[in-house]
C-alpha cells in the first residue's frame, strides 16, 4: 500500500495541503441469529474503501471512494483540499494539531482461534445448543441468540511520515430470552444485554463465555420474574452489577471527558457535558474509591485497539483519580486547545480519535473507559450491606444531554436483608445525579469479579457513526440512591 499511500499524500501536497493523511480500510462482518430454534440472520459482509483527511488554509476537509485507482486517489485527494479551503472561509481559528506524530509500525489483535476459520455448523451449533437448553424450561415464550464476528484491516499514512498497518478482531455472543403471562413480558440476558457482549479476540472469547450452559439458567430467572413482586421504592443503598455498572460508566463517566462534547462540537446530536474545563483537575467527581481510568491496551477490551485513526498510539490515561476528576479523551488538536488554558494539560493527544470506517471522519471516541477494582469480593460486599437492593443486567436508560441527571432500568434485582439476598424483584430502576452517585460509592469489589465488557452500539456524530467501547467493571455498592418509582 505504501505506493498508494504515497501518491495520496503527494497530491494533497501539490494543492496546497500543509497536513495530510490517509486511511486505506477493509471490514468484514458475520451475523449469525438463531430464534426459537430457527436460523434468522446468516450475513457475511464485506466492505472496503479509502478516506484522505487534509488541513488547508488552517481548516480541515475530508474525501473518501470505494474505488482505489490512481485516478481516483488524484481525484479524492485534490477534492479533500478545496473542502478544506472552503470551509476555511467560516473558520473562526486554524487548526493546530500539537506535537508531530511519526510512527511506522504494525499491530494485530491477539487472536488464538481465528473465528473466521470457524465453520458455520459449528456457530450454528452453539447457538441452537443455547436454544434448547432456555427453551425446555416451561412458560419460556422466546430464545433469540446471536453470535458476530468482525475482522478489520487498515493502513493509515500521514504527512509527517507515519505509516500503520493493523488488523483488529471481534467476537462476541449472547441470548436473550422473554417469558410472557397475563399481558406482562420479562427477559433475560446473557452475558449482557441488548444482543450480546463482544470483545477483542478470536473464537475463544465464545468458548469462554459457554452459551448453552448459561441458556437455562438465565430462562429460569426469566419466568421467575413474572410472579416476582415489584421493586419497592424508596432510598436505599444499591449494588449494581459488572454489566450495568458498565453501562453506567458509559454513560456517566465515559461521554462527558469526550473534549470534542466540552467544546460544543457535537452538541447538536450527542449533546455538550457538564466537564467544562474550568473543573480539570479541581473537580471532586466521586468518592475516594472511584478510580477510572481510559486505556486502548486492556486484552480482550472492544476499545483496544495499537494506533488511534489519527496514527496516535493507544494508551492509558487515568480519567479519576481517588475521586478527582483528572483527564479527557482527547484528538490531537482538542489537547492542543485544552493545553491553551491549561499549561499542565498533556501537549499530546491520548489517542481516541476513530471512524465508523473509510467514508467517516474520526472523532473522540471511548476506548476502554473503566472503573478500576477495589478490595472486596461481591459476598463480603453483600454480606456488609444491611438494607438494599442488588441489581443486574441493563433493560433501559435515559441521561440528560450533560451526562448530569439519570434513569436505569434492570432486567432483575434482589432485596438485601441484614447481610444476606433476599427475594428476586422486577422492574428495578434507580436515579441520580451524576456527581452525587459517584459521590455515593463506598465500595468497588475485587479483580476476581472484573470484567471488560463490549458496548457494540454507542452513537455519535453527523453524520452517525457507531462505536464499539470497553468498559471494564466489577459489581460496586452506592449508598443514598432513589430506587423504584419517585415519592
Amino acid at each position: 500500500m505504501r505506493e498508494t499511500t504515497e501518491r495520496a499524500l503527494d497530491v494533497c501536497r501539490s494543492h496546497g495541503a500543509t497536513y495530510a493523511d490517509i486511511r486505506i480500510v477493509r471490514r468484514e462482518n458475520q451475523n449469525i441469529t438463531v430464534k426459537n430454534g430457527i436460523v434468522q440472520t446468516l450475513s457475511l459482509d464485506d466492505d472496503f474503501g479509502f478516506g484522505v483527511r487534509v488541513i488547508a488554509d488552517g481548516a480541515w476537509g475530508f474525501a473518501s471512494s470505494n474505488q482505489l485507482t490512481g485516478a481516483e486517489i488524484d481525484r479524492v485527494a485534490a477534492q479533500a483540499v478545496t473542502i478544506a479551503r472552503a470551509s476555511a472561509t467560516a473558520n473562526d481559528s486554524k487548526v493546530e494539531l500539537g506535537p508531530p506524530e511519526v510512527h511506522v509500525d504494525s499491530y494485530k489483535t491477539p487472536v488464538h482461534i481465528d473465528p473466521f476459520d470457524v465453520s458455520l455448523e459449528d456457530k450454528i451449533d452453539v447457538l441452537i445448543a443455547a436454544d434448547k437448553e432456555a427453551r425446555a424450561v416451561k412458560g419460556l415464550a422466546l430464545a433469540q441468540g446471536s453470535m458476530g464476528f468482525l475482522r478489520e484491516t487498515k493502513t493509515f499514512a500521514s504527512s509527517e511520515g507515519s505509516y500503520i498497518e493493523q488488523t483488529l478482531v471481534e467476537s462476541g455472543l449472547g441470548i436473550t430470552v422473554r417469558a410472557v403471562a397475563d399481558g406482562e413480558m420479562q427477559q433475560r440476558s446473557y452475558p449482557n444485554s441488548f444482543g450480546r457482549h463482544q470483545g477483542t479476540g478470536g473464537y475463544e472469547i465464545i468458548q469462554k463465555w459457554d452459551l448453552p450452559g448459561n441458556a437455562r439458567r438465565a430462562a429460569e430467572e426469566a419466568v421467575a420474574l413474572l410472579s416476582a413482586p415489584q421493586c419497592p421504592s424508596k432510598t436505599t443503598t444499591l449494588i449494581l452489577d459488572g454489566p450495568q455498572l458498565a453501562l453506567q460508566v458509559h454513560e456517566s463517566c465515559g461521554h462527558p471527558i469526550e473534549l470534542d462534547r466540552v467544546y460544543g462540537t457535537e452538541a447538536a446530536f450527542a449533546g455538550t457535558s457538564f466537564l467544562t474545563p474550568d473543573k480539570y483537575g479541581t473537580f471532586r467527581y466521586g468518592s475516594d474509591v472511584v478510580n477510572l481510568v481510559a486505556d486502548a491496551v486492556t486484552p480482550t477490551g472492544l476499545g483496544t485497539y495499537g494506533y488511534d485513526d489519527e496514527g496516535v498510539p493507544g494508551q492509558t490515561t487515568d480519567i479519576v483519580k481517588n475521586g478527582m476528576f483528572v483527564g479527557y479523551l482527547t484528538s490531537r488538536e482538542t489537547a492542543s486547545q485544552l493545553r491553551k488554558t491549561h499549561p499542565n494539560a498533556p501537549a499530546r493527544s491520548n489517542g481516541t480519535m476513530r471512524a465508523d470506517g473509510w467514508n467517516r471522519v474520526p472523532i473522540v471516541r471511548m476506548n476502554n473507559v473503566s472503573l478500576m477494582p477495589g478490595e472486596p469480593s461481591l459476598d463480603e460486599l453483600i454480606a456488609d450491606t444491611d438494607d438494599g437492593i442488588y441489581m443486574l443486567t441493563n433493560k433501559s436508560w435515559s441521561i440528560d444531554d450533560k451526562r448530569l441527571n439519570f434513569q436505569f432500568g434492570t432486567e432483575m434485582a434482589y432485596e438485601i436483608k441484614n447481610g444476606k439476598l433476599g427475594q428476586m424483584v422486577k422492574n428495578a430502576t434507580y436515579t441520580g445525579i451524576t456527581p452525587k452517585f459517584w459521590g455515593g460509592c463506598d465500595a468497588v469489589c475485587n479483580t476476581d469479579h472484573w470484567n471488560v465488557w463490549g458496548t457494540t452500539n454507542c452513537g455519535k456524530g453527523q453524520p452517525g457513526q457507531t462505536a464499539h467501547t470497553g468498559h471494564g467493571t466489577a459489581p460496586a455498592r452506592f449508598r443514598n440512591v432513589q430506587v423504584g418509582l419517585l415519592g
